[in-house]
């Protein structure tokens, strides 16, 4: 396939809610809704799809969409006073028409979003705040998030939140998935009050329900899908830890 990268407003027929589509001239393309800022479609240069969305998956405002790639903001899982996950991944985003520039270029095939504190949201969490996200498609088919998120108080007082990219990928049986880049570090286990444990195996595999926080995660994590024969490279910036889940 030749030609050249390309970036497209359409509306879902099936949902009726806005979206952009990014496709690059190799055949890889991404879909990101305006609703949640939500990544919820990766499919690589050979046309398979890397994301999972649930058939149940719903597309109406307030609920979460389960799938994709989610937004979790200003909080991470029930650890804290707000909704699960925070209140970004069930706002509408809207266009960033004059983002800030970035120091390292990414790709001319992106779209920029941003995300505003609301009077509704100051009532439940009383930060005002700027969360821009940059999501971008190389040549190659590689897909890249980037968020910013500014604190625009007019006391400039600090605040605390949590964030996350709570991403779904399309794997086969999950016994035939493990995580290479985690052994020896420290992790949080959800399932047991977040009591602290070491990694003791050379890779994390899935026997049954698993929800961690591994502590201080080095920059690239590998999952491997052998049924599928696939291999997921995650490279991260700026972000500390790297969470599992499956259940």
């Amino acid at each position: 396939m030749s030609g050249a990268a390309s970036v497209e407003r359409v509306k879902d027929r099936a949902t009726g809610l806005d979206k952009f589509v990014l496709r690059e001239a190799r055949g890889s393309s991404v879909e990101v809704y305006l609703y949640g800022g939500q990544v919820t479609f990766w499919k690589n240069n050979f046309g398979q799809q890397l994301l999972f969305v649930s058939n149940k998956a719903t597309f109406k405002p307030r609920k979460a969409v389960r799938g994709g790639i989610q937004i979790c903001f200003p909080q991470l899982g029930n650890h804290g006073v707000l909704e699960q996950h925070g209140f970004a991944r069930n706002r509408f985003w809207s266009v960033d028409e004059s983002p800030p520039p970035f120091p390292v270029a990414t790709s001319n095939c992106h779209i920029d979003l941003i995300l505003k504190s609301s009077p509704e949201d100051l009532k439940i969490w009383p930060h005002s705040y700027e969360f821009r996200l940059r999501v971008a498609l190389t040549p190659r088919g590689d897909l890249i998030l980037t968020s910013r998120i500014k604190n625009i108080s007019s006391d400039s007082k600090p605040f605390q939140f949590t964030f996350a990219y709570h991403t779904y990928f399309s794997v086969s049986d999950i016994s035939e998935v493990r995580v290479e880049g985690l052994e020896t570090l420290d992790y949080l286990d959800n399932l047991q009050s977040r009591k602290r444990f070491t990694e003791q195996g050379d890779a994390v595999v899935f026997e049954s329900e698993v929800d961690k926080v591994y502590l201080s995660a080095p920059p690239k994590v590998v999952v491997i899908d052998h049924e599928k024969k696939r291999t997921f490279v995650l490279r991260k910036e700026g972000l500390p830890d790297v969470g599992e889940l499956q259940n």
